[in-house]
């Protein structure tokens, strides 16, 4: 910080400086030791990550195998019609929408590890070389607009998911390729296919580029957009309830509500609260629902379950994938503070001695084991919850066939 205060001060008597190589090659610096401190505490790497041995290049081969094969039966899925858009609108518009998700997916997920692990960095020394990264952290990094964007990036994850789904997910009994009933199980009636293809293309890889190169990664105006949709979601108010949630666990915690925003006064302060109340109504409306179809036997839910397990399971893997997502942010966060400033919390040095040893190792190994156990959460609630009512049958609540369609959706 001391260097950087006299570069300013001497680019503000020679302003060609700016423009010299050895800027650039300043901001190089900087960068890799911020990835010296994110893979580990005080040695530098000397391996490269992930082909150490011989059995590591089996397991990209391995890997690479089974993403091509989910990739190519998600393909024929979509070709022949076996799956709900394909079904309904076309197979070519089901694949050019399921492809055009998994790529926006990509940069809502890389996107997040840039906007999560750059305010530490002063932004003035990236603003020539990535003037769209300059804008957009400006943007974000303002006041508690970090925040915001994590709450509607998170909403914006669910949707592209469901999406995605419709598009690829196969319809009951379906076959393709000629493949045994077994091999049919695995891949597709257990949804592995479409978890492999999408955690493996348009999250892990997108995770793991963008925490090495955060200012590239968000250096176009495809994050741009990206952004404002984000924005755009939370303004709506429909996951305000989450501030609530924040700021219960700080009065119960006996400290002070953190924020980068003057406190809200008037009009915001009514603004703020009504949207909360509006947030309130729609996740106990939908809770609601989701309970009595539950207990009327009306969700996807494996038969043979009983419907007190899965409401247990509903809230017990809701719960896990809350710590996840919550654990991802902590831990890019921490990853840019030295071992001196991490505190003396017990458990939570023992949890950075994990993260940051082996060579730094363990994060990209926990980030990529923490995609999948995310996906597969997801995947079994929604079996719990998805309600399926079909015609003739009564609807929940009693509501009119619009909108019990509209439930059935997810």
């Amino acid at each position: 910080r001391r260097n950087n205060k006299r570069r300013r001060q001497h680019q503000q008597h020679h302003p060609r400086l700016r423009r010299h190589p050895f800027y650039s090659f300043n901001l190089f610096n900087l960068l890799r030791r911020i990835k010296r401190i994110i893979m580990t505490d005080s040695e530098t790497p000397t391996h490269a990550h992930g082909t150490n041995s011989a059995l590591d290049w089996i397991r990209i081969a391995v890997s690479l195998f089974l993403v091509g094969f989910s990739i190519v039966i998600v393909l024929a899925l979509i070709a022949t019609g076996n799956t709900k858009l394909a079904q309904d609108v076309h197979p070519a518009a089901a694949g050019v929408i399921l492809w055009a998700c998994i790529i926006w997916m990509s940069m809502i997920e890389g996107g997040q590890c840039s906007m999560v692990g750059l305010p530490p960095i002063d932004r003035e020394l990236y603003k020539e070389s990535h003037p769209i990264t300059y804008k957009i952290c400006s943007w974000g990094h303002k006041g508690d607009n970090l925040d915001r964007y994590l709450m509607g990036r998170q909403f914006m994850v669910i949707f592209v998911n469901f999406t995605i789904s419709l598009a690829g997910a196969p319809l009951a009994g379906a076959q393709v390729l000629g493949l045994p009933s077994w091999i049919t199980a695995i891949f597709l009636d257990s949804g592995i296919a479409m978890v492999l293809q999408n955690v493996v293309v348009g999250q892990l890889t997108s995770q793991v580029n963008a925490s090495h190169c955060m200012l590239d990664y968000i250096n176009t105006h495809f994050m741009t957009f990206t952004y404002w949709v984000a924005a755009l979601i939370e303004v709506t108010g429909v996951m305000h309830t989450s501030y609530l949630i924040r700021y219960m666990c700080y009065w119960a915690a006996g400290k002070p509500v953190e924020s980068n925003e003057p406190p809200r006064e008037g009009i915001q302060q009514l603004w703020f609260w009504g949207r909360v109340v509006w947030s309130l109504g729609i996740l106990g409306f939908a809770l609601a629902v989701t309970i009595a179809a539950l207990f009327q036997g009306k969700t996807a839910l494996w038969e043979g379950v009983p419907e007190i397990v899965g409401l247990i399971l509903f809230f017990v893997l809701m719960s896990v994938v809350g710590l996840l997502e919550g654990m991802q942010i902590a831990f890019f966060t921490v990853a840019k503070l030295p071992k001196s400033e991490r505190g003396d919390a017990p458990i939570a040095m023992k949890t950075c001695e994990c993260l940051f040893k082996n060579g730094g190792k363990n994060l990209p190994g926990f980030m990529c084991g923490r995609q999948m156990t995310v996906t597969l959460c997801f995947f079994i609630i929604a079996r719990v919850t998805t309600i399926n009512v079909g015609e003739g049958d009564e609807n929940i609540f009693g509501v009119s066939d619009s909108i019990q369609n509209f439930f059935n959706t997810g």
